[in-house]
């Protein structure tokens, strides 16, 4: 697929190269050459009848608005029916629109995608036709390096459909960017001669172009499907109305001989498992190795992916498999392979090329405004909220911006609304005064653009609490003064109203506002959030929020482990929040499934509190492939449920998967939790202070500006133990400092009570204040250390909220305290 005058660059599909031309050694060679040449005219007529022009509307599959009549794409088909069946790229047709198809004798039809497999890349379009010519396909084993061929097409431009180059084919089983083994030829095939025919001197079709090379220095490096998976697709297509692939459950990677391109015999090794899959059925496990299916080895994904072409699901295959030191065979029944291929965007504006066919006019039904819609004028750009647009003349002659600026005064007087003006004059003015216009008044503004060159044109219109300008630029001078392309712009700017007729069909709405914002991720995971909501914070997690945090999200992506499911992953979340709250500070819903991006999931719904206000998270947890997702939503418990269930389907809605988006460099991903051992310590000592102490590994440290400060804090959820060392006070001082600071809270509030007690710790006599008081309604407990030791005044301080308090985490606060020593000078 190719849009509208763009060149391609990097490795791109639809493509082939530049011709490339060669001399050809040896008077037989030079003969054969010569009589393939001679019988070119008659192959062409033979093969071009069959070969036809697709050209649409492009889309990114979410967001289909029609952008302008000269936004298109085309490619390349070859016609298998004589009914009007259409094989070509499934990249082509991808999320293509208003699908039009020209026969070479340049009749147009309007079709429609009716099968699509983007693994092999292949789809059926479908016209309403009779009688065309199929194309006749070359069988596999008559394809030879060598040999000539010519490519068909509709290269660079529509205006060149059926276009034919000509050259040999360069190579076979060529393993590059593909699912399968493809054709290699050096006949030239440019963008937009996707899903054309590659034909061999018989007029047969030997493959459908689909990839190539664009690399400065590199020439004649151009990839086609071969027959042997067209027919097979098409056969899949016709028995099943899809291709029926089977699936073992495993994820493989390649050695690195095989993915420089180096011959290995080393297999495939075995990263990734799926629960219950075929091969965990048949008890291989993440480091073993495949060297073959039912003989046909497998050191190489491609290998892999043509081995198994030849086969269905529940039909049975022998793997020889390395495991350590030892090679074993085992029997498994596939299972079929869960579709990873985009959904295909039908038409959705009729059958038209130009959807905008019978629009005089265009508009913004958002925020209420409409204009002439002459067939020149495009639309460049448009901002995400709607209040920004660039429309341009096809010609590149001028460019008219609509900026609508909200929350105004609504009282602005004419003098208001041109020194609003004023601030966008550039250089020379040469006329501002206020219009009085029925039915709408506006400020005008014309200028020259002294440095820049080029006039402009400003009109500002106030309606209620927005101002609406109108701006129009001209880049060449004798444009703006040749009076009657001047008077041209004048007319089209005098149509501009505040106001949109949605009953009027001649009326084309561009309004592009909407309610989400979509995010793209490196992890092959994209989804809407609110447009109101921004990205914060900082760390590995992607979180987003609305302005005062009330509402946020977010999703961490992590490796999944061979073997595990999203319920028991879901089982260890759960035991970990009813481990860290109290019952009656914590609330838990029953795990629910629903489908998330095509794929099962699980999702929960949590409330805590620490006494004052109520939190509720919403949890889902999704296994996509090797990687777990876990999504969370946290708003308070007041929250507007129906508000709250919207956001979430929205979200859930949104979600897409594509293993195409997955950054190519993306690794293991290691979930701490899954590593978290709560028994487990760390030590800490402090050399200038002279103690140390045993921490929890999953507590975490307050920040401190230098490792031996005299206050350390360790933290975890709803709780802290800090140690503060004091070597310029006496103890009696500490003592009463704390002391006196305990009575000013008692006074100031008769529910505080303290306790002062003596304690025999640390080989010495301790003074103890213990605390249990609630704060902003949040109950906790207060225990206060205090003991002189090395000339050092040290003040331990454990504190816990009541949520948190459970017996494990206050035993565990307590063999902290406990643990610290103090070191001898």
């Amino acid at each position: 697929m190719k849009r509208w005058k763009q060149v391609s660059k990097g490795l791109m599909r639809a493509t082939a190269v530049t011709l490339l031309l060669m001399t050809v050694a040896g008077t037989g060679a030079y003969a054969d050459a010569l009589n393939d040449q001679a019988s070119i005219p008659a192959v062409i007529q033979k093969t071009t009848s069959s070969v036809v022009a697709i050209i649409g509307k492009p889309s990114n599959g979410k967001d289909s608005r029609e952008r302008d009549r000269y936004d298109l794409a085309h490619g390349t088909g070859v016609i298998v029916e004589s009914n009007g069946s259409i094989l070509t790229n499934a990249h082509v047709v991808k999320n293509m629109r208003n699908i039009n198809v020209v026969t070479s004798d340049g009749k147009s039809y309007p079709g429609k995608t009716t099968h699509y497999d983007e693994e092999s890349d292949l789809a059926l379009v479908k016209i309403d036709a009779a009688g065309l010519t199929p194309a006749t396909f070359a069988a596999p084993s008559d394809i030879k390096v060598g040999e000539s061929v010519m490519a068909i097409g509709t290269p660079l431009s529509f205006a060149l459909r059926n276009s034919v180059t000509y050259g040999i084919v360069s190579g076979m089983d060529r393993s590059v960017q593909s699912k399968y083994q493809l054709i290699q030829t050096d006949a030239a095939i440019n963008p937009g001669n996707s899903g054309g025919a590659l034909v061999n001197m018989k007029g047969q079709v030997i493959g459908i172009n689909t990839l190539k090379y664009v690399q400065y220095g590199v020439d004649g490096l151009g990839f086609a499907i071969p027959v042997d998976t067209v027919q097979h697709v098409l056969e899949h297509f016709r028995k099943y109305g899809k291709v029926k692939r089977p699936n073992l459950g495993l994820e493989l990677g390649e050695s690195w001989e095989a993915v420089v391109g180096l011959p290995s015999s080393n297999g495939l090794e075995v990263t990734y498992v799926e629960p219950d899959s075929p091969a965990a059925k048949a008890g291989i496990k993440q480091g073993d190795v495949l060297l073959s299916i039912d003989s046909k080895q497998t050191l190489n994904r491609v290998q892999y992916n043509e081995a198994l072409k030849n086969y269905l699901p529940e039909q049975k295959v022998r793997l020889t498999v390395q495991s350590g030191n030892s090679t074993k065979t085992v029997d498994v029944v596939l299972a079929e392979e869960r579709s990873n291929s985009t959904n295909v965007v039908q038409d959705a504006d009729g059958s038209y090329i130009d959807a905008d066919q019978g629009k005089t006019q265009i508009g913004d039904s958002h925020f209420g405004w409409s204009m002439k819609y002459p067939a020149g004028l495009i639309k460049a750009d448009q901002s995400k909220g709607d209040d920004n647009i660039y429309l341009a003349d096809a010609k590149g002659e001028f460019a008219i911006n609509i900026l609508v600026k909200e929350k105004q005064s609504e009282d602005l007087s004419p003098l208001g609304l041109l020194k609003k003006l004023s601030g966008k004059a550039n250089s020379t003015v040469l006329e501002k005064r206020y219009v009085e216009q029925s039915p709408q008044p506006y400020a005008l503004l014309v200028g020259k653009r002294d440095e820049a060159g080029g006039y402009y044109q400003i009109r500002a219109f106030l309606k209620e609490d927005k101002i609406f300008y109108i701006m129009l630029m001209v880049d060449e001078e004798n444009n703006y003064n040749n009076e009657f392309k001047r008077n041209s712009y004048n007319d089209l700017l005098d149509t501009f109203v505040l106001s949109f007729d949605s009953s009027n069909t001649a009326l084309k709405d561009i309004s592009a506002y909407n309610t989400g914002d979509t995010v793209t991720t490196d992890y092959g995971l994209t989804f809407d959030v609110p447009l109101e909501w921004s990205r914060q914070g900082w760390g590995r997690d992607m979180n987003f929020g609305n302005e005062d945090g009330e509402q946020s999200m977010s999703i961490r992506v992590t490796s999944a482990a061979s073997g595990d499911t999203a319920k028991d992953w879901a089982a260890r979340q759960e035991r970990l929040f009813t481990d860290s709250y109290v019952e009656g500070y914590r609330e838990m819903q029953v795990l629910q499934e629903i489908s998330v991006g095509g794929v099962t999931a699980l999702e929960n719904r949590y409330a805590t509190t620490m006494g004052d206000k109520w939190h509720q998270y919403h949890v889902i947890y999704i296994i996509k492939d090797k990687y777990k997702y876990e999504v969370s939503f946290s708003f308070p418990k007041t929250a507007d449920g129906e508000e709250i269930n919207k956001l979430i389907g929205n979200f859930v809605k949104s979600v897409h998967f594509s293993k195409e988006a997955i950054n190519s460099s993306l690794g293991f991903i290691q979930d701490e939790k899954d590593m978290l051992d709560k028994k487990r310590t760390v030590t800490y000592t402090n050399k200038k202070y002279m103690y140390t102490l045993h921490a929890p590994e999953s507590w975490s440290e307050g920040y401190q500006s230098e490792f031996d400060s005299p206050i350390k804090q360790f933290n975890f959820e709803g709780g802290s133990l800090t140690v503060s060392a004091d070597d310029r006070s006496g103890l009696d001082e500490v003592i009463n400092r704390i002391e006196q600071e305990h009575k000013k809270n008692a006074d100031a509030d008769a529910n505080y009570k303290y306790n002062v007690t003596d304690e025999e710790m640390f080989e010495t006599t301790v003074k103890k204040f213990s605390t249990q008081y609630k704060s902003k309604n949040v109950p906790y407990t207060l225990n206060e250390y205090v003991l002189k030791k090395n000339d050092v005044i040290y003040t331990l301080r454990q504190r816990i909220n009541d949520a948190v308090k459970t017996d494990e985490q206050w035993q565990q606060l307590e063999k902290t305290l406990l643990s610290i020593r103090f070191l001898n000078k």
